[in-house]
């Protein structure tokens, strides 16, 4: 009974996984800013590291077209603000890209000038929840554990009380310390 409970708790989890990394978020590049020459060139890296990116989630560039452009380049072009070999261009705004995979994308504005005055940034795209992990499940309660203690020798000439037995899939507070006599 206990290995059905596990797996469905197990099958739940997964679900719910699965479910949210595909309801993603949508997030507009810059905010009010929009995706233009920044005046601080640190502008779009600042603003993409205070935020958690998953799959599913859905970067909207604003930008007016002929005016300015989106491009998903390598992180050797990424570094080097180099426009001649793009993965994809989309020169109409706005551009929606879905961010479909975890790892790294990297995103430059190819218009000559734009990517070396900080029109650029790296997003890292995660898997799951866009939260604090939460704390790994315990075990089932009708689950133990095994056991991996291992006994503490007793003074000579005292025993300790042996713990009594826990039916099988139950759980109980360990025993209490035998006290040999004339201590405190």
């Amino acid at each position: 009974m206990g290995g059905k409970i596990s797996m469905a708790a197990f099958f739940v989890v997964l679900a719910a996984n699965v479910l949210q990394s595909t309801d993603g978020a949508t997030y507009k590049v810059g905010d009010s800013t929009g995706w233009r020459v920044p005046t601080n060139i640190d502008f779009y890296q600042d603003w993409a590291d205070d935020r958690v990116f998953v799959v599913g989630d859905v970067l909207v560039f604003n930008f007016t077209t002929g005016k300015q452009d989106v491009a998903v380049v390598t992180e050797a072009a990424y570094e080097a603000c180099n426009t001649t070999d793009t993965i994809t261009i989309m020169c109409n705004g706005p551009a929606r890209i879905t961010l479909n995979r975890t790892g790294d994308f990297y995103f430059i504005c190819a218009v000559p000038g734009h990517c070396s005055a900080g029109q650029k940034v790296r997003v890292e795209v995660k898997n799951g929840n866009r939260h604090a992990a939460a704390p790994a499940p315990g075990p089932m309660p009708n689950s133990r554990p095994p056991s991996t203690a291992t006994p503490s020798p007793t003074p000579h000439g005292t025993s300790s009380p042996r713990p009594s037995a826990t039916p099988r899939g139950t759980s109980s507070p360990p025993p209490p310390r035998a006290t040999p006599p004339g201590t405190s």
